[in-house]
């Protein structure tokens, strides 16, 4: 029941047209009426807002978000009325549960419900759908960023990323060993800086700074990501594309993506930084090459 209830909340989201819709002998509503007339047969019946009338039978379920219902014929399966009451007059039959969230229903006399009668928390019910919503919106908001940021950094440093590319081929190890001392000493720094008081100023901008440091380091990897995958003569653009598309389909994954972002921010901030210092070496070309090759 939690599984068919959570599906009726995502479709209040997830559908955007008025009307009904049909599935085969499914019926979902959006905004309106469904009236199934003494006689006539259906499978699953959702309705957001309207009234629901059952004269006839329903060989599925019955799931009312924000519409009154009455039955005064057959529902094989569950009755959901959600918000508002539903009226099971005489001589109906329900092969399933009743279950209400707000307005307990009316059963008349002579009516039959061959489940139980009860009650459900809409709350308790909806906070896997909203933790799920969150979700998706923190990942829009991120994919959005970071492609953004991506961008921004082939235009105004593509010779650092250059560099980065050139980094994370030839000096794996100590990428890696910088991106952690980085990822870490970052923070630790800041703290530290705080905890002197004289230093309040300081830590507090470190701290700020970090996020936007691991976004560089997170697109970065996506842009040596996409590059081992897209090689030359394809242009930047595309490589960037192909290797931040992946990462953001892993972000998807619970768990897998929390994983991928920790390693692509340490292993992006790393070969940043190891790039950047051989650039101020010498060590390093004007296009990330070492320099005399």
């Amino acid at each position: 029941m939690r599984r068919v209830l959570l599906l009726a909340l995502a479709l209040t989201v997830t559908l955007c047209v008025a009307g009904p819709a049909y599935a085969g002998d499914d019926q979902i509503v959006i905004s309106g009426d469904v009236d199934v007339a003494r006689g006539e047969t259906l499978d699953d019946v959702l309705v957001i807002d309207g009234h629901v009338t059952i004269d006839g039978r329903l060989e599925g379920e019955l799931i009312a978000i924000s519409a009154p219902v009455r039955i005064s014929g057959t529902v094989d399966g569950d009755v959901v009325a959600l918000t508002d009451r539903a009226v099971i007059e005489r001589g109906a039959r329900i092969g399933g549960d009743l279950v209400y969230a707000d307005k307990r229903p009316r059963v008349a006399r002579g009516a039959t419900v061959e489940g139980e009668t009860r009650r459900v928390d809409l709350d308790e019910i909806s906070a896997p759908f909203n933790a799920f919503a969150a979700r998706i919106a923190l990942w829009l908001a991120f994919s959005v960023s970071s492609l953004a940021l991506g961008f921004l950094l082939l235009w105004l440093a593509p010779r650092a990323l250059e560099a980065a590319l050139w980094t994370a081929r030839t000096s794996t190890g100590p990428a890696i060993g910088m991106g952690l001392a980085v990822f870490f000493g970052l923070p630790v720094a800041a703290l530290l800086a705080i905890a002197t008081l004289v230093g309040i100023p300081l830590g507090i901008v470190g701290l700020l700074a970090l996020l936007p440091l691991y976004a560089i380091g997170y697109t970065t990897s996506a842009w040596l990501l996409g590059r081992a995958i897209v090689r030359p003569p394809t242009g930047r653009a595309l490589a960037f594309l192909a290797g931040w598309g992946i990462l953001r389909a892993v972000a998807l994954v619970p768990w897998l993506g929390g994983l991928v972002w920790f390693g692509a921010a340490v292993f992006g901030l790393g070969a940043l930084t190891v790039a950047l210092w051989r650039a101020r070496q010498g060590a390093v070309g004007p296009h990330g090459v070492p320099a005399g090759a």
